[in-house]
């Protein structure tokens, strides 16, 4: 309420600030004509004293007299003109009002429309604060569930018999891992993901401590899907417990930073996707999402990102077409070599001129190590270190490669 009265007040008093300037006009020099006018009116009167007094003559005092009244007559006429334009038309005073009331009624349809009336500011503290909370309440797995509609998947139906047999079998042998592996993966070829994850479970506790950071992220990857995308706070645990076995764990990183994501802290996304697209290669399953929604991670985050060209066009770096795999595989081994030193020539020379990605620099530096030529690679290495100078996770990720090398610590 306090903001609407702040703003009313303001409007009303442009306007008002407004109006007023039209009413009083500009400064004309009436004033100044008024008091030449009064002088001359006193002249005249004067003459008429001394005329009487004999100090001028009648024809003397006749000629002063016609040129003073010379002089009130214009005058008069610009005092006359000036009080016309004195003021400004009502029409136009009227006007400003009208428009500044306008105005005033606009911004609050406005503001009513797409802003957020009686919403409070929100430091960075509190919108952190907030994003914590909503992420600790939010919906269970089973709340979500129950609002997602049934999955329909055309599957010949000698398949849901044979899903029809293996669940009864595992039922019998409630410690059988081979048999709640196959359930798993075959109740998620049927579309049925909740029943799927449900058996990857008992995969998990089958397997107790030998149940690896893949177990887990597997098992968040079918709560997720069965959820619509939603990432739960069950699947949630599943990914805290993949990070904590394998930091590095490819998938639960991605749906880490989804989870973020769709819990208002975009900031940590655009981080966690950043870091992976940079460290992945080509073909992993989770570069075509992270490439698709990692720009808009970035703007809401006030990010200015984006992804580079050679990741967008196919999810990874440049390598060599189908044809010259085909071409590779009837090459001698000398040939081979410099096809591929050919290809290490191009993406150095690439880099030079245009620059690149870190997972280019890591790209190349890597090549230069298959090929032996370690002084050359050393050699990029500590021109990607100028480079990426200021980005200590490009650095991460071209130091890496570095260190497969052999030219790096």
């Amino acid at each position: 309420m306090v903001f609407w009265i702040v703003i009313g007040v303001l409007i009303l008093v442009v306007a008002a600030l407004l109006a007023l300037a039209l009413l009083r006009g500009r400064d004309t020099g009436v004033a100044a004509a008024e008091y030449d006018l009064q002088v001359y009116r006193d002249q005249l009167a004067g003459v008429e004293r001394d005329l009487e007094r004999g100090v001028v003559s009648k024809e003397e005092a006749a000629r002063i007299k016609t040129e003073v009244s010379r002089r009130i007559l214009d005058t008069d006429k610009a005092l006359q003109a000036a009080e016309e334009v004195h003021r400004a038309p009502k029409a136009m005073t009227y006007g400003a009002i009208l428009a500044s009331l306008v105005l005033l009624a606009a911004s609050v349809g406005v503001y009513q429309k797409i802003g957020a009336p009686g919403y409070p500011d929100l430091p960075l503290k509190l919108r952190i604060a907030e994003a914590e909370q909503a992420r600790e309440s939010r919906p269970s797995q089973a709340e979500i569930e129950a609002q997602v509609p049934p999955m329909a998947v055309d599957v010949d139906p000698r398949q849901k018999e044979l899903v029809a047999k293996l669940r009864t079998a595992v039922a019998a042998r409630p410690d059988d891992l081979k048999g709640h592996e196959l359930l798993a993966g075959n109740e998620a070829a049927l579309g049925n993901y909740t029943a799927a994850y449900r058996a990857h479970q008992r995969v998990i506790e089958i397997k107790g401590a030998d149940a690896t950071a893949d177990d887990y992220a597997d098992l968040a990857d079918l709560m997720i899907v069965a959820a619509g995308g939603y990432v739960s706070p069950e699947a949630e645990g599943a990914l805290k417990k993949a990070l904590t076995l394998d930091p590095e764990n490819g998938k639960a990183l991605y749906y880490s930073g989804l989870m973020f994501a769709q819990n208002g802290r975009p900031d940590v996304t655009f981080r966690i996707w950043k870091d992976l697209l940079e460290a992945s290669n080509p073909n992993d399953p989770w570069m075509q999402p992270i490439i698709a929604q990692i720009e808009d991670a970035a703007a809401f985050a006030g990010v200015d990102y984006r992804v580079p060209p050679m990741m967008r066009g196919g999810g990874g770096l440049a390598g060599p077409d189908a044809g010259a795999v085909a071409a590779a595989s009837e090459m001698t081994a000398e040939e081979r070599q410099d096809m591929i030193q050919n290809m290490v020539s191009q993406l150095s020379e690439r880099l030079a001129s245009e620059g690149g990605s870190a997972q280019e620099w890591a790209q190349l530096i890597g090549a230069l190590g298959v090929l032996g030529d370690k002084d050359r690679a050393a050699r990029i290495w500590g021109e990607a270190q100028q480079v990426f100078a200021g980005d200590s996770a490009a650095l991460e990720t071209v130091q890496a490669a570095a260190v497969r090398a052999g030219v790096a610590e």
